[in-house]
Formats: C-alpha cells, structure tokens, sequence
C-alpha cells in the first residue's frame, strides 16, 4: 500500500483531499503547522483510514526530513502554502519567505530520500489579468500578486529540478473552490472566512447581514463579475489521478481545474438564498479595483490526458457547504 505525504493536510482542500486518497487505500502522512488548519480536522480524518500526523513547519529542514526517514513515502501532494491575495500584497515577505522557501525545503527532503513524484497545488492567479476566456493552459503567466508570483516561482523551480534530477511534478492550477465533503466529515473551516459563499450561508444563521456586491457594470451576462466554481469533492479528485498519472509514468505536467463555465456574483446569490430558502440582502457597491469581469476555465486537457470529468453543479456545492455549516459552522 503506498503512502502519501500531504502537505497543508489540516486545512480545507488537504483534508478533503486525504479523504479522497484514504477511499482510495493509500496511507497519508499529513505534515501541517496548524496556522490554518485544526487539529480537530485531523482527528476527524483518522476516523476514516491510515493517518499519522507530523504538526511541523516547511521552514523546519530537519524535520521534515525526518518525516521522510520515518515513512516510506512514495509521492507527495503539496498543498500547504498562504493564500490570501490582499495580505500578500500587504506583507510580501512573508509569502516569498513561507511559499517558496518552504516548498526549497520540500523539495530538498524529496531529493535526499529519493522520492520523485509530487502533485502540487498551483493556481489560475499565475495567469494574471486574462487575455482571453477560457483561460487554457497556453495563456501567458504574469501574476498581478506576490501570492500568484510565489506559486510561478514554484512552477519553474519544478520544471528545473525535473531537468536536472528527474522529479516528476503535475501542477494543478485552481480557479474558485466551493462546498464541503458531501458526508459533513470536513468542510471549509477559515478564521476570518474571506470566501463568498460560506459567508453568504454562515449570514443566514445569525439574523442575517447585508452584503456587498462590488460592481453591477461589467461586460457580462448580468453586469457582476463571472468565476468559475469548482467543487472541492471533483477538485481533489483531480489530485488523486494525478498521483495515478505519476505513478504510470506520466512526464511533468499541468492543468486547470475548473468547470469550463463561469457564474455571476448575481447567480452565487440566487442559489444561495435558493438552497438556504431566506432572502439574502444586499448592498451594491463600486467596483472593487483589480476585480477582472470575468475568470473562466479551459478545463479540456485535464479531461483529455487525466480523464477527469467535474461532476458537481454550484448549487451542489452550496448545498453540501450549507449542510457542513448546519453542523459544525455554528
């Protein structure tokens, strides 16, 4: 049975992502510094499979290494990274510092313990500003974030250290992930949650809030801005035939993650107060600057060369995020 090291496995894709691995028979080694993640996600994911769990940091050298000489690891997914855009610009440092240097640090135990297959969790923020929608892989990377910059940063590291020591990566760029496990075991778990539709369900339980909604004006179908969500259920699963594509030879790689189809800010709205049957109320507001209008998927070569197929609809996502809330958000 072979074992996983994944990176960042307390916080909201990693665990989801564990779960997918253990309902596929692998062990997992999570290795989390808990800054995002909770440890009571890691107990609720030992309840479902092998699970050991390291609470240690990427900029910690020595133990991570350690944690490749205890554990026969045979691939890595490497999710754990900071995320939040506005803060990066805020505090570069810290995202150059934790991003890349630790990912440095990763790959370095990888080397010295001969282990050469690594999945990892990129971004559609390399691309920047789109130039054209779908967003395919061939469009220009030129991140308009230091948050976007340290994930390209780690792209080319890849691409270099596969030349000159023969580790494999497939890099997997998300666009917008929204829901939760559809059994309520793990869910989006954020403190302070910046992200649109748990906030907008997370409202409902507590007399309710009114809501911005930044810009009516741009060129699309009802004037909001358009992202394409992707269901964090289909998205990991993306993550475990990645791994199958390592594992059968495939060359470095990367691909897309997201529906080919974009929904409104409007539309978000609608299926939340849809699922959730409260009326929502809403502020509008100018427009908020860097907002692009519109941020759409070309999702056909991961459907081409991993044979993924995106299976959830946004109002599935807000569902299941809205049954995780129900239990455990309050």
């Amino acid at each position: 049975m072979k074992t996983i090291l994944v990176t960042g496995g307390a916080g909201y894709i990693g665990s989801h992502c564990v779960l997918a691995l253990l309902e596929q028979n692998y062990n997992v080694v999570i290795l989390d510094n808990l800054s995002t993640g909770h440890i009571e996600t890691v107990e609720t994911l030992k309840k479902y499979g092998n699970v050991k769990f390291y609470n240690t940091d990427l900029l910690e050298p020595a133990n991570v290494d350690v944690i490749f000489k205890e554990n026969n690891i045979d691939a890595v997914v490497h999710f754990a990274a900071f995320s939040q855009v506005g803060e990066s610009v805020i505090n570069p440092q810290k995202y150059y510092i934790n991003n890349v240097c630790g990912t440095l640090n990763l790959l370095q135990a990888m080397l010295t313990n001969n282990v050469k297959k690594i999945v990892f969790s990129s971004t559609a923020a390399t691309y920047g500003e789109p130039k054209y929608i779908p967003i395919d892989e061939k469009h220009t990377q030129e991140p308009i974030n230091p948050y976007g910059q340290t994930k390209l940063f780690i792209e080319k590291i890849m691409d270099d250290y596969d030349k000159a020591y023969g580790l494999k990566s497939v890099r997997l760029r998300y666009f917008n992930v929204a829901g939760a496990d559809s059994k309520t075991r793990v869910g989006e778990w954020h403190e302070p949650e910046t992200h649109l539709i748990p906030n907008i369900l997370k409202s409902t339980f507590n007399g309710g809030q009114t809501f911005k909604m930044f810009g009516t004006d741009y060129d699309t179908k009802d004037g909001t801005c358009v992202r394409d969500y992707i269901d964090v259920e289909d998205l990991v699963n993306a993550h475990v035939l990645a791994l199958q594509y390592l594992n059968n030879g495939g060359e470095t790689n990367y691909f897309n993650l997201g529906t080919n189809n974009g929904n409104s800010v409007k539309e978000v709205f609608s299926a939340c107060e849809k699922v959730t049957n409260k009326t929502i109320a809403v502020d509008v507001m100018e427009r908020r600057a860097g907002d692009p209008a519109s941020l759409v998927a070309d999702n056909k070569k991961a459907k081409e060369i991993l044979k993924w197929q995106p299976k959830k609809t946004l109002e599935e996502s807000i569902k299941n995020a809205y049954e995780w809330e129900k239990v455990n958000g309050n």
